[in-house]
């Protein structure tokens, strides 16, 4: 009888597989250039100028909605072309009736890039617009039972019409996924 080893036929079909998903993993994930030709063209500096609503939710892992909300922002832009520097002073008002504020500074960059800070945010904001879509990172210190917790938000806008812009936006920590936040802005 011939003894066929199999860890080692074994361990090169797991690092096969493992590769493999790895590889598809990696083409899987979108990024802002797959977007550069799609319509309307999203100008941030354009989109948030005046006052903008929000609708949101926010949903567990499970989906679950675990809060309702509404947001007014009222956005003002400054400084030469190509380098302005914008103010979104965000007023939340939450289902249970509580409220928060959160005033964003951002800074236009070359090839549509923008930095961003914020009171509860961790360093700086990084984002970069093309075609329509808006994609944003960044790490938020989120209340949560009494606490202050360090959430990572990946950030995604699409403009649908010249008055609509709909965000979805992935919320992990430690590279779990926590939950999501679905919002859908109207310009006034």
């Amino acid at each position: 009888m011939i003894a066929i080893p199999l860890r080692p036929r074994l361990t090169g079909l797991l690092s096969s597989v493992l590769l493999g998903t790895a590889l598809l993993a990696g083409c899987a994930t979108p990024q802002v250039s797959d977007y550069a030709l799609e319509k309307p063209v999203l100008d941030m500096r354009q989109y948030f100028n005046g006052t903008v609503d929000a609708y949101g939710i926010f949903t567990d892992r499970s989906g679950k909605v675990v809060k309702r909300f509404t947001v007014v922002m009222k956005c003002t832009w400054q400084g030469p072309p190509g380098s302005e520097t914008g103010v979104l002073d965000e007023d939340f008002t939450y289902s249970d009736g509580t409220r928060s504020r959160r005033v964003w500074t951002l800074k236009r960059m070359p090839d549509g890039r923008y930095t961003g800070t914020a009171a509860d945010v961790v360093g700086e904001a990084a984002g970069q617009e093309k075609g329509n879509v808006f994609r944003w990172g960044y790490t938020l210190k989120l209340p949560v039972d009494g606490r202050v917790i360090e959430v990572q938000f990946d950030d995604w806008m699409y403009l649908m019409t010249d008055k609509v812009l709909l965000n979805k936006a992935e919320m992990s920590k430690f590279g779990f996924k926590l939950g999501e936040v679905t919002l859908s802005f109207v310009k006034r």
